[in-house]
């Protein structure tokens, strides 16, 4: 087997990591300043590990959007968290907020943002039984939302 030279090495990752679109980059851009600025508006950190993001078409413009599945937790210094879902939409080119609503969180129920099908956006979840402690909701579930205009909407 042959080796790489450490250099080489070396310039094939520097090349394969800078890779990513400006586009890709100004999208994370945009996202993270408005997640940023609703956990600050919310004094509460975002939990970035937990962060989904997955692209399909919401507006019915046939042209992908994103759904953000992401965190905020601590608000006010507590232990509390909230899951909320954000759609950008593409205009002109941009990533442009669409809006969010809070989907989830402690007391409320876990979601998961598993795909985009047919301008719908679906999720596995689970719900709180009786006797669930505030830490571990256990009843399997599913929820799906839409994009109405500039308003999410739960469909049963």
């Amino acid at each position: 087997m042959k080796t790489v030279p450490k250099l080489l090495l070396l310039a094939i990752l520097l090349c394969v990591s800078s890779s990513a679109s400006p586009s890709q980059d100004s999208d994370t851009d945009v996202i993270d300043k408005f997640i940023s600025s609703q956990a600050a508006r919310l004094a509460g950190e975002e939990y970035g590990e937990a962060r989904k993001v997955m692209a399909g078409d919401l507006n019915h413009d046939g042209i992908p959007d994103l759904a953000i599945l992401y965190t905020i937790e601590g608000m006010g210094g507590g232990n509390n968290h909230v899951q909320y879902l954000a759609v950008f939409a593409r205009a002109k080119g941009r990533l442009v907020y669409v809006t969010h609503a809070a989907i989830g969180g402690k007391l409320r129920r876990s979601v998961d943002l598993t795909s985009i099908r047919n301008n719908v956006i679906f999720f596995q979840t689970l719900a709180y039984r009786a006797n669930d402690p505030s830490c571990c909701p256990s009843r399997k579930g599913t929820a799906k939302f839409v994009l109405i205009g500039k308003k999410l909407k739960e469909i049963r």
